[in-house]
């Protein structure tokens, strides 16, 4: 499929934006008007349940080598949550962003308890059920986007989609975003 999108830069430039998207993955290349290429990402989408988007995340978080930051709403799937403490383990920065409402879920809490456990440190929103962004950020490559919880419902049974995009200045404003939220003190506080 062949698509064209206008997309605004922060300084107010107007790009566009060409994407090349195959059945599972895509090639998007942005321009300006009077220029050459500025820069190039990679796209693939997963649906789930068909496509097991976990699986995915759990692969992305196995060949992480710096850190990993993940904010989402629900995170109970038992392999993404031993593939983060595996990275912890290796080294990686892996840090969580979660929603304080989700923790009436005790699978959400036991999952929690096995991250913190490790050493890897959660901050929990103070505004209960807003946390709608699901995204996480690789090594300043890679960074992921859709509807999906990164639980078992997400990855075998819903109507979800993941998306997983390489490129370094999507990840680099994606992991500005995550920092920005990881330390305001007003809409954040540090879980147990």
């Amino acid at each position: 499929m062949l698509m064209t999108v206008g997309a605004h830069t922060g300084s107010g430039m107007r790009l566009s934006v060409l994407c090349l998207l195959a059945v599972s993955a895509g090639v998007c290349l942005s321009w300006s008007a009077t220029g050459p290429p500025l820069h190039a990402a990679t796209i693939e989408i997963y649906y789930a349940p068909e496509d097991l988007p976990g699986d995915k995340l759990v692969a992305i978080y196995e060949r992480a080598r710096r850190y990993i930051y993940v904010s989402v709403y629900g995170i109970t799937y038992p392999p993404i949550v031993k593939a983060l403490v595996s990275a912890k383990k290796r080294g990686v920065d892996v840090r969580v962003i979660t929603d304080r409402e989700k923790l009436n879920d005790p699978k959400q809490v036991a999952a929690l308890e096995t991250l913190r456990l490790a050493g890897i440190p959660i901050r929990v929103n103070q505004h209960d059920g807003l946390m709608h962004l699901k995204q996480v950020v690789v090594d300043d490559e890679v960074n992921t986007s859709g509807s999906m919880n990164q639980t078992t419902s997400g990855h075998r049974y819903n109507d979800e989609r993941l998306d997983v995009i390489t490129d370094p200045i999507t990840s680099a404003k994606a992991r500005d975003k995550f920092l920005t939220m990881w330390k305001d003190p007003v809409r954040y506080a540090a879980w147990r």
